[in-house]
């Protein structure tokens, strides 16, 4: 064996902040997106209502709007140009129902203003599959044959490192775009603004986490990369 710790070192004092933060970040958006699930929006529109309205008045009314099955499930597909909410959201008033709804139409809206981040990160995606399925195999074995292959897998799960970054700033100016709709068509008040911006700003920070996640675990292995080659 090349790495006769492989996992169990020093290193994984590293992933305390990580670790610290995701459990922080999934508490907070928990406690934060429940919380508004209770509040009902001043002009009771739907996810649905919201979705439909802000796609309609900036030319995406060919969009379509679908409700999807699980807890905070909401995306924008790019692909097939559609937005999915969750049932909660679709059929819900509440205060993260409009922020959710209006988040993923920010999604849309890059994707029709041509949004860089966002074309980046849709075109690496089938990659970052490949990257995410196959890094941490081929890690294993150099752990167990050859530090080449840690080398190589070391590569792979930099590309998903590269993903998580480049979702920041599409997941923090989609959240940007959704506030400025809600603004823009009257949807919200000034005060329900200021709530909508905490369930979107709480969202958001389970990005973060996945980021430092990523980034921290990548610098773990490129320590451990280089602890074996010591040797």
């Amino acid at each position: 064996m090349y790495y006769p710790y492989g996992f169990y070192d020093s290193t994984m004092l590293l992933m305390i902040p990580a670790i610290l933060i995701s459990l922080y970040a999934s508490f907070k958006v928990k406690s934060v997106t429940n919380k508004y699930f209770k509040v009902r929006s001043q002009r009771g529109m739907t996810g649905f209502d919201v979705a439909r309205r802000i796609l309609d008045s900036n030319g995406l009314s060919h969009i379509p709007i679908y409700p999807v099955g699980g807890v905070l499930s909401d995306h924008y597909d790019p692909r097939n140009q559609t937005v999915s909410l969750s049932e909660e959201v679709y059929h819900g008033n509440s205060i993260t129902s409009i922020s959710v709804a209006a988040h993923e139409c920010g999604h849309a809206l890059q994707h029709s203003k041509g949004y860089f981040p966002l074309t980046f990160r849709t075109a690496i995606v089938p990659v970052v599959h490949f990257a995410s399925s196959a890094s941490w195999i081929v890690i294993m074995a150099g752990f167990l044959v050859s530090p080449r292959f840690l080398y190589i897998g070391i590569m792979l799960f930099a590309a998903t490192v590269l993903f998580q970054i480049v979702t920041l700033p599409v997941e923090f100016n989609a959240s940007s775009r959704a506030i400025k709709q809600l603004e823009a068509l009257g949807i919200s008040s000034d005060d329900e603004n200021r709530e909508c911006r905490r369930v979107l700003s709480a969202a958001a920070l389970t990005y973060v986490a996945a980021a430092l996640s990523s980034i921290l675990q990548l610098l773990r292995l490129v320590l451990i990369a280089r602890m074996g080659s010591d040797d």
